[in-house]
């Protein structure tokens, strides 16, 4: 079988493939930033010292959380999220969005794996921040939030900018749902025309370009926050 672009670069193939290339994207921006949101608040669980029942039932629930979520796939995680916990889940008289449901599915499963991160992060801030913050009469909230965290970002960031990697490549197990990403049209391309080589080849390309695009960033920002470390 040879390559023929030209299968691809037909205005109404092109149109349905940036669509769902933008579909990938958005799934994959709000799945990050809901694990983020999820990842901290059990991070900072996880470093609560365990100095009354309050705080071990929260780190044992957080250590539960992610035992239950990087001990089961993402694809079955996917399907009881759909299948089971949505789906009599009126929203506005309507049914919620597959679209939005695998962001809320990936942005739980994201949480878990960001935790650890954070996690890893804040520990890895000198344990004399904390003291120092409550010396001056913050709280350990206010202390973990204006001062262990920005801190902590320089060693989070990295980590953080794989797990988003790996959030733009997982999207493909959406379809399993129904949603209609980047990898789902490429497949919906080799369907029609029988064509295999050249819409893979043509995936492959742009999950390149979009991975590689997404380094750069993340190279650039670790170089903002790694400038007052010459100094």
């Amino acid at each position: 079988m040879k390559l023929d672009f030209s299968i691809i670069f037909k205005k109404q193939i092109l149109l349905l493939l940036l669509k769902s290339y933008g579909w990938t994207i958005g799934i994959t921006a709000m799945a990050l930033f809901l694990g983020i949101i999820i990842g901290t608040i059990l991070a900072i669980f996880m470093v609560l010292p365990k100095t009354n029942p309050i705080n071990k039932v929260l780190n044992g629930v957080s250590n539960l959380y992610l035992a239950v979520i990087r001990g089961t796939p993402t694809l079955v995680q996917l399907m009881i999220i759909y299948f089971v916990i949505f789906a009599d889940v009126i929203f506005f008289n309507r049914e919620l969005s597959p679209y939005f449901v695998a962001a809320i599915g990936f942005g739980i499963n994201s949480g878990a794996y960001v935790a650890e991160i954070m996690r890893a992060g804040i520990l890895s801030v000198d344990k004399g921040q904390m003291e120092a913050g409550r010396a001056v009469g913050l709280s350990y909230t206010s202390t973990m939030f204006h001062v262990i965290l920005p801190q902590s970002a320089k060693n989070i960031l990295p980590p953080l900018g794989n797990e988003a990697i790996v959030l733009v490549k997982e999207t493909s197990v959406a379809l399993i749902i129904g949603v209609s990403e980047f990898f789902t049209a490429i497949k919906g391309i080799v369907n029609t025309t029988y064509n295999v080589i050249t819409p893979y080849l043509f995936a492959a390309a742009v999950y390149f370009v979009t991975v590689y695009a997404m380094t750069i960033i993340l190279k650039l920002l670790e170089r903002r926050l790694h400038k007052g470390d010459r100094r």
